[in-house]
């Protein structure tokens, strides 16, 4: 928009423009107030839902937050065009107006809770348990630190999320699924069918002749849209981001061995041990057990006896980074192999360590890591860089360059495509092999148009600069263009309805009283049977749609369907219809259950924020919204 604005005042008429449009703006502001302009909001006001304000920055972190998580959960990041094509930036709004309307909730209702109940719940939570089962304050601190939490504010988070369900308890508390809901919805997911079938083929088709000129061009005028030339953009694009900047760095042995000696202890594989231990209360239990595994007894039935399973006592093969315990750390790599440690004092107790197969590290050589290191300082270098060819690269656009010449300027590489249709194809139908995967510029190119200064689109960690350089409009073709194609789809046509047509015949002399046996041999198929299959079944003899279709079907009444494309045809009789008998005590029923009563208290509590939201009122900055979640630069 800034660029468009420099531009346009560019010349004296577009001074002149700017300079009323810049004046009505001025006056409106003196008229009007700035803050009026976000009716009602503050500036820094996202949303507000009763007296509680949600502001941009507060709904910008969880916004972000949220983001983040299904990065690591994807394995990659997600853009902000992404996320609001999966729709996330209106679920992570609607999530915190609710949010916020159960806290009002709460506070009309006078409900609180105490510190000490707020701790004794953190305290419970498996989450934050060490190796000994009790609360582990360093597990604690380290696992809210990854989810951008610091402890003030997850004491704080965990008060209000109790109060909430709290409400949710209350308004779903009594709601079961009916007992006739649920013997339907098992009849219905358990019911079985039977089927005996015959796939009609191009074999049952029969002789096809070339269709006459006449008949072609009578069949192309009728199904002139399905050989229409489609709209076809000419585009350039180019790419500036560290993976494509990377390439052209070239980084010196000597930083990569620098960065290989700084990283060393990172690169290898590290020792790693099979380490047991038993916890005792006090030292004086720790010392006499240390004393009879002296005198003969074995670690294992020292275990045994007090009551501990191998899962209680083994802490696996690992390293020694991996335990917890700094003191059974240093106890555990300074043994030998089949040794039991002297009583050592942990964290959670007086332990004796046993030590079993060790596994030695590996010592990384600047070989095999070199290529890693210097891609790696490359990125990092190139990501630097991105930057700096960004703000060159607008510096150019600005002063009205074209993205070729731009990258001609800069010394980038600029992609061309002579001509793309909205799918991504050529001309010649094949897909454009130039577009790096998740680029999504083909479409951008048909949302703009020729001459449109368009903003970049954000792409693995950079930018792509694209213009649409001409448009060639989509057009009828004729038939002579598109003879063979005519040709081809005539006689897919002609196969389809033939096939239809005998199906129809088998099914008529079934519904007579025929036999499917005697109809395929009497066309020369084969007839097969499928026996017990659900309606959820997937079946390599039978596509979906015969499934649906025999689920549709009476017990001995015959059906047909399309089979695979159009050159198959499936007639089929149904042979057996099988209704389990409901076992409410299974396992299956008791999960279908809890589905059905996990919904119920869904959609309830669903309703029950929606009215709150409702009566306590609830309105939204759609401006400051969009500027959040990126909106604004997509127009």
């Amino acid at each position: 928009m800034l660029r468009g604005i420099r531009k346009a005042s560019s010349n004296w008429l577009g001074k002149a423009i700017m300079s009323v449009v810049m004046g009505v703006l001025i006056l409106s502001f003196a008229v009007w107030g700035i803050a009026d302009i976000f009716k009602g909001f503050g500036q820094s006001t996202l949303a507000k839902i009763g007296s509680t304000e949600i502001s941009t920055e507060q709904f910008r972190q969880l916004y972000t937050e949220k983001l983040q998580q299904l990065g690591r959960q994807f394995g990659r990041p997600l853009t902000m065009d992404q996320a609001r094509a999966f729709g996330l930036d209106r679920q992570v709004l609607q999530q915190t107006i609710a949010e916020a309307a159960l806290d009002e909730e709460a506070r009309r209702m006078g409900l609180g809770m105490s510190d000490a109940e707020t701790m004794r719940m953190i305290y419970a939570d498996p989450n934050f348990k060490g190796v000994s089962g009790a609360f582990d304050p360093q597990r604690f601190q380290a696992t809210i630190r990854q989810f951008g939490f610091t402890e003030q504010r997850y004491i704080a988070d965990q008060r209000r999320v109790s109060l909430r369900r709290q409400i949710a308890g209350t308004v779903s508390a009594g709601l079961e699924p009916p007992k006739v809901m649920i013997e339907a919805l098992s009849r219905f997911q358990n019911e079985q069918r039977s089927v005996e079938y015959v796939k009609l083929d191009t074999a049952q088709v029969g002789t096809i002749d070339a269709p006459s000129p006449e008949t072609l061009a009578a069949y192309f005028d009728d199904h002139k849209t399905q050989f229409r030339a489609p709209e076809y953009r000419k585009l350039a694009f180019v790419i500036v981001n560290p993976e494509e900047i990377g390439k052209w760095a070239s980084v010196s042995d000597e930083d990569a061995k620098k960065r290989f000696e700084e990283r060393r202890g990172t690169l290898g594989t590290p020792e790693q041990r099979q380490v047991s231990q038993i916890v005792f209360p006090n030292a004086d239990e720790a010392a006499a057990a240390r004393s009879r595994i002296a005198s003969g007894t074995s670690f294992e039935d020292l275990a045994k006896e007090r009551g501990l399973n191998p899962a209680d006592v083994d802490l696996g093969t690992i390293a020694k980074s991996a335990i917890i315990d700094p003191a059974i750390a240093d106890a555990a790599f300074s043994l030998p192999s089949g040794e039991v440690s002297q009583p050592v004092q942990g964290r959670f107790g007086v332990a004796l360590v046993k030590i079993g197969k060790v596994e030695p590290g590996v010592e990384p050589s600047y070989e095999s890591a070199a290529a890693n290191l210097k891609k790696e300082i490359a990125a990092e270098r190139a990501r630097a860089q991105v930057a700096d060819l960004h703000n060159k690269m607008e510096d150019e656009r600005g002063g009205g360059a074209g993205v070729i010449e731009a990258a001609q300027k800069l010394g980038l590489a600029a992609v061309t495509i002579d001509a793309v249709d909205r799918s991504g194809r050529l001309p010649n139908g094949q897909l454009v092999s130039n577009i790096p995967r998740g680029l999504d510029v083909v479409s951008q190119a048909f949302s703009s148009d020729v001459g449109v200064d368009n903003d970049p689109i954000q792409f693995n960690g950079g930018y792509v600069w694209y213009d649409v350089l001409g448009i060639t409009p989509s057009r009828e073709r004729s038939l002579d263009e598109v003879r063979p194609q005519v040709k081809a789809r005539w006689r897919d046509d002609q196969i389809a309805s033939r096939l239809r047509t005998k199906a129809t015949e088998m099914v008529q002399k079934l519904d007579q009283g025929g036999k499917l046996a005697d109809e395929a041999a009497a066309v020369g198929a084969k007839l097969e049977t499928t026996a017990g299959f659900r309606r959820d079944a997937t079946l390599p003899g039978l596509p979906p749609g015969a499934i649906t279709a025999a689920f549709r079907t009476a017990k001995d009444a015959a059906g047909q369907t399309a089979g695979a494309g159009g050159s198959e045809w499936i007639v089929f009789r149904v042979t057996d219809i099988t209704l389990p008998p409901v076992d409410l005590a299974s396992e299956d029923i008791k999960k279908m259950q809890e589905t059905l009563q996990r919904g119920s208290t869904e959609e309830q509590l669903a309703q029950y924020v929606n009215k709150l939201e409702s009566q306590i009122g609830t309105s939204i900055n759609e401006a400051a919204f969009a500027q959040v979640t990126g909106a604004n630069n997509s127009n």
